[in-house]
């Protein structure tokens, strides 16, 4: 009989009592993730019942595999452009509650007696809420259409990349025992650079590299280009000094920019969901029941900290953001768990060698009680908010509520600030680039010249011309690229008084790329007459060939562009087929409590064949008809005569209380709504002194047919009026919000 490896019985052993410990799970309808960790237990030497894994030190490997691509399946759902369309209420609630979690977490260890690493990876621990637990519980309780649902999934995408950012810290901190603020703001502002860089290098070369090799890749070569681009960046993150994980969560969320993410998403979900459980099975195996048992005390009082923390931050995050409190109460008590991330923070500090092994049996026991307490407390977050409203005195709720009026009134966007974010991109990126080509030349090419060549003349030749180069399209783009939108010919025709400032930001752009050109020469030429030959012939090619460098900085501008909306592009195309509206809509209707669901006409519903005319269900219901998809056509802001056929997709605008009115009347099963289409916006229009609709009605001001877009609400000093009638008065300083055409609303409001 042949010899059998000991690893491959330990698998053998970790997936059968996994498989049939999860069916358990499964069939109770808890968490599989506690299925995998409670299998772990089991086979681990802590339970002498069962039979117990041999080669412990390969399944820690696999492990390690586990948690590489749990980041990378993470980093393909999350990218920056989901980031960057998360509202600022989900930003702001998501930053109030990692900072208060994150330093009671660490106080908390400090008053137990833990040592300070044990403290500051508790705080990393407790910073994250469990996604998968919250979508069960929400898909469990039927709440996943509700207004706060919405914020509570924004929060869960911020503290997905802030928990990234905490595992980058505590492990340089780990590493180097330091604990100096300077230390930390370098750290921070090196792992700003390296993710700004290597997300524009990926999203410039890896789509164009995709659309190359398309007729060529089938889900085979995908599966294995996939993994070596992961452990790829693994590679270079590990070598710049970072972790391994936040190399997988980089490149993720680098190929979910592309238009083959869901397509590397579904092919490597198999091998995910192995090294996964592989991953979850090794944290139970490290779980000791008796350091449970001693731990009991501990494991309560952060349990507790978890429960109370969370949900008091959380709602008092979304209070500060402007939400209403019957939304804040219920965002609050939806984020009170740990999940996934604790045991991958805990990980990672056993695996430094930084902290006690009693966080494990902390984490789980605590992330345990947690998620069986999610469902009740999400359940019970409506008769919460209505005891508060009871025994809150009411001048308190009227504060509140003019607060969360006041704070989420919508306030149209000045030219200066378009202006400003417009050059702060252009120096942004530009100044990342330039820096990139620094360290290149500086650390590798530089160096290799230098061996290898002997003559010093053509040595300073090429440490002069070629670093210059490279850099002469960003440093022109730096200096005297205009921005793209129409701003900044608006406030420099508008009044001669903008043209100052106007001019002092040019002066200071072309100051900062002499400055960058005189530290390039002055790290690369060797004598100082090169550095002032240099600087003037710089100066004259940059006049000479500027237009050249415009075209060709241009092509770059246009490819990485192009690659970047690419998915968003083919989102489009297939948004006929799944529209139902987008977050930037969602989130700003939450101002109202207003949202947009969508649902379909039934085949033999009473209404098919008349008209919105005639249905009247904005004027008995409150509720807005935003679009209608119908097979491959879509209808934007239908028009009173359009009318309802069978199987029509229909998008709903309506507060939760109309809604649960309105269902009824439709009768209609509810379809949840996919946030992907990106041309519908909810735009914002002020009708300032100067405004030609001053005095108009809605109706004779056009703003319907200059948007193609649907008036929802008016914002009138401390009034709100909803679906206001198309005879309204527009008023100065009225904020008139619209559904419609993005660009056609943007363009109204420079006309305006």
């Amino acid at each position: 009989m042949g010899h059998l490896p000991k690893l491959i019985e330990d698998l053998a052993l970790i997936l059968i009592v996994a498989a049939f410990v999860v069916l358990i799970f499964r069939k109770i309808k808890q968490p599989l993730v506690l299925g995998y960790i409670i299998a772990g237990f089991l086979v681990s030497p802590n339970f002498k019942i069962f039979p117990s894994i041999v080669d412990s030190e390969n399944i820690k490997t696999l492990a390690e595999i586990g948690v590489i691509f749990l980041l990378f399946s993470l980093g393909l759902e999350f990218s920056f452009k989901k980031l960057m369309n998360v509202g600022g209420s989900a930003s702001i609630t998501a930053f109030v509650e990692i900072i208060f979690i994150t330093v009671a977490g660490y106080f908390t260890g400090k008053l137990l007696g833990w040592s300070t690493m044990d403290s500051m990876f508790l705080g990393g621990m407790l910073a994250s809420s469990s996604t998968t637990i919250i979508i069960r519980a929400f898909d469990e309780l039927g709440v996943k259409t509700k207004n706060f649902a919405k914020t509570v999934f924004g929060v869960l995408v911020v503290e997905d990349i802030v928990v990234i950012l905490l595992m980058v810290l505590l492990s340089t901190i780990a590493v180097t025992k330091e604990f100096e603020g300077t230390q930390i703001l370098f750290t921070v502002a090196k792992l700003l650079f390296f993710l700004s860089l290597w997300f524009l290098l990926g999203i410039f070369l890896l789509p164009t590299f995709l659309k190359k090799i398309k007729n060529l890749v089938d889900d085979e070569i995908l599966l294995i280009l996939a993994i070596g681009l992961c452990l790829g960046m693994v590679l270079v993150a590990t070598n710049v000094g970072f972790s391994a994980e936040l190399g997988a969560f980089v490149m993720g969320s680098i190929i979910a920019e592309t238009t083959l993410a869901e397509k590397v998403e579904h092919t490597l979900k198999s091998v995910k969901d192995l090294f996964g459980a592989v991953f979850f099975v090794s944290v139970g195996m490290m779980i000791n029941y008796e350091a449970m048992i001693t731990y009991a005390w501990p494991i309560l009082i952060v349990t507790l900290l978890t429960l109370f923390g969370k949900m008091i931050s959380s709602t008092l995050g979304a209070l500060l953001s402007g939400q209403p409190l019957k939304q804040s109460v219920q965002v609050g008590m939806s984020m009170a768990q740990i999940g996934e991330f604790a045991f991958i923070v805990a990980t990672l500090g056993l695996s430094l060698g930084v902290i006690s092994d009693f966080l494990f049996p902390v984490a789980v026991g605590v992330s345990a009680i947690t998620t069986f307490t999610t469902p009740y407390l999400i359940k019970f977050s409506e008769p919460l908010y209505n005891w508060l409203v009871k025994v809150i005195p009411p001048k308190y709720l009227a504060k509140i509520n003019k607060y969360s009026s006041n704070t989420q009134s919508i306030q149209a966007e000045n030219s200066w600030q378009t202006l400003l974010k417009s050059y702060g991109r252009i120096m942004g990126i530009n100044g990342i680039i330039i820096i990139a080509i620094y360290l290149l030349f500086s650390r590798f090419i530089i160096p290799a010249i230098n061996e290898n060549l002997d003559s010093n003349d053509i040595k300073n030749i090429i440490g002069n011309a070629l670093p210059i180069l490279f850099i002469l399209p960003f440093l022109w783009a730096l200096m005297v690229k205009r921005p793209g939108s129409s701003s900044y010919k608006e406030l420099w025709t508008k009044t001669k008084y903008n043209r100052g400032p106007l001019l002092i930001i040019e002066i200071a752009r072309f100051a900062v790329g002499i400055a960058i050109l005189g530290f390039f020469l002055d790290r690369f030429a060797s004598t100082t007459i090169s550095f002032f030959i240099t600087i003037p012939i710089a100066m004259i090619l940059i006049i000479i060939f500027s237009k050249r460098l415009n075209r060709f900085y241009n092509r770059i501008e246009k490819r990485f562009i192009t690659n970047l909306n690419d998915r968003s592009q083919k989102s489009e195309k297939e948004a006929l087929k799944r529209l139902a509206g987008n977050t930037e809509v969602i989130n700003n209707l939450a101002a109202w409590d207003v949202h947009i669901i969508e649902l379909e006409v039934k085949p033999l519903a009473d209404f098919i064949g008349k008209n919105l005319n005639e249905l009247q269900w904005r004027e008995q219901y409150g509720v807005n008809i935003g679009y209608i998809r119908r097979g491959e056509k879509l209808i934007h802001t239908p028009d009173r005569f359009q009318v309802l056929m069978p199987y029509d997709k229909v998008g709903i605008i309506a507060t939760d209380d109309q809604f649960q009115i309105f269902r009824t009347v439709f009768d209609s099963q509810e379809v949840v709504a996919e946030q992907t289409t990106d041309h519908i916006k909810l735009g914002k229009i002020l009708i300032n002194h100067h405004s030609p609709k001053k005095g108009l009605s809605i109706r004779e001001s056009g703003i319907r047919d200059k948007t193609d877009g649907l008036v929802i609400a008016i914002r009138r000093g401390d009034e709100r009026i909803l679906n206001p009638d198309s005879s309204e008065i527009l008023q100065v300083d009225d904020i008139v919000w619209v559904v419609g055409n993005g660009k056609k609303i943007e363009k109204l409001n420079i006309e305006i």
